[in-house]
């Protein structure tokens, strides 16, 4: 592992982490963790159910994601699949469940608050992203601060102007952090007009600030990214506030849409907020009431004998239309 997995990053790129969006240059492929030998064991020893299949239609403006099953095949042949297929597969929890991944992480977030003093991450996870050349990933917003460090294959990037109720409303937002929806939201293409498109190389990371939406289309070649998320006191308040939000809509009548203290997450009624959200949580969890998270049913197995690396089950032929499709035809 390298000494410095920052690539000549300047004070200026530093100064822009959490506060706009940023692309900067890593060197986590001279690790050696990213060859197809090595994402081949990975995957082999990795929990099965840390780890999603998934394709997703070939329209990026006709969305049909779907969750799948990994089936019996090795991680030899899932990269091989993926290579010439047209799969997206989530390597999630590496964490807490892949010792030395999880050291280049840490690492990683090391460096990045030593150079930023200020900058702090919490709750860290982290996730590796193996696509196909031809896939993509919808309109859609992470809750936590997302962090996206390209390693292999080319992909292109929109990002969105974040806390910009043009492309993602209060109520989709409260809704996401709620888990009524996936992270997915009501795209149109009238959105991109206004966004800022990157194409990302290998070696690079693209940033930008918590709850900013963004959708992806690969280029080229097997496309291999670590997606880093994590937290800080702020960034929590913001999803409290959502939270909050959502439960005074919901359970009081109340209209809070135009409160939007989300950008700064600032303020007595942001701090108010915030514990409100936690005593419902803590309510909640003392009464069993837990929070139900939107899932896509598996409704495909990886197959090698097939053209794009997949079959469809018997009887899921109809895509799953997805919570904030319902909104979207009810508005």
């Amino acid at each position: 592992m390298t000494a410095q997995l920052l690539d000549n990053w300047t004070s200026q790129d530093f100064g822009a982490l959490e506060r706009g969006v940023l692309v900067a240059r890593h060197r986590l492929a001279e690790t050696g963790l990213f060859t197809d030998e090595a994402l081949a064991r990975l995957i082999d020893s990795h929990p099965a159910d840390r780890l999603s299949v998934n394709t997703m239609g070939f329209d990026p403006e006709h969305f049909d994601w779907r969750e799948g099953s990994r089936g019996d095949v090795s991680g030899e042949v899932l990269v091989d699949l993926v290579r010439r297929g047209h799969l997206w597969v989530n390597i999630r929890g590496l964490l807490d469940n892949q010792p030395e991944y999880a050291t280049l992480i840490n690492t990683l977030y090391d460096e990045l608050e030593i150079g930023s003093p200020g900058f702090t991450a919490r709750d860290r996870s982290a996730n590796l992203l193996l696509s196909s050349p031809t896939a993509w990933v919808p309109f859609h917003l992470d809750l936590p601060v997302n962090m996206l460090w390209h390693i292999r294959g080319k992909k292109r990037v929109w990002v969105y102007p974040p806390f910009d109720t043009r492309f993602a409303s209060p109520i989709v937002m409260e809704r996401i952090a709620v888990g009524e929806f996936s992270e997915e939201a009501p795209y149109d293409p009238s959105f991109d007009q206004y966004a800022l498109t990157y194409d990302a190389e290998p070696g690079q990371l693209i940033t930008w600030p918590q709850l900013t939406p963004h959708r992806v289309s690969n280029l080229e070649g097997l496309n291999v990214s670590l997606s880093t998320e994590h937290k800080n006191p702020q960034a929590k308040r913001r999803l409290n506030v959502l939270e909050a939000n959502h439960w005074l809509r919901r359970n009081c009548g109340l209209n809070p849409a135009q409160d939007w203290s989300i950008a700064s997450a600032a303020g007595p009624a942001a701090r108010a907020k915030e514990l409100l959200a936690r005593g419902v949580r803590f309510y909640r969890s003392k009464t069993g009431v837990a929070k139900e998270r939107f899932a896509y049913p598996k409704t495909f197995v990886v197959d090698p004998s097939t053209e794009h690396g997949f079959r469809l089950l018997e009887g899921m032929e109809e895509k799953v239309v997805a919570p904030h499709e319902e909104l979207e035809a009810i508005s």
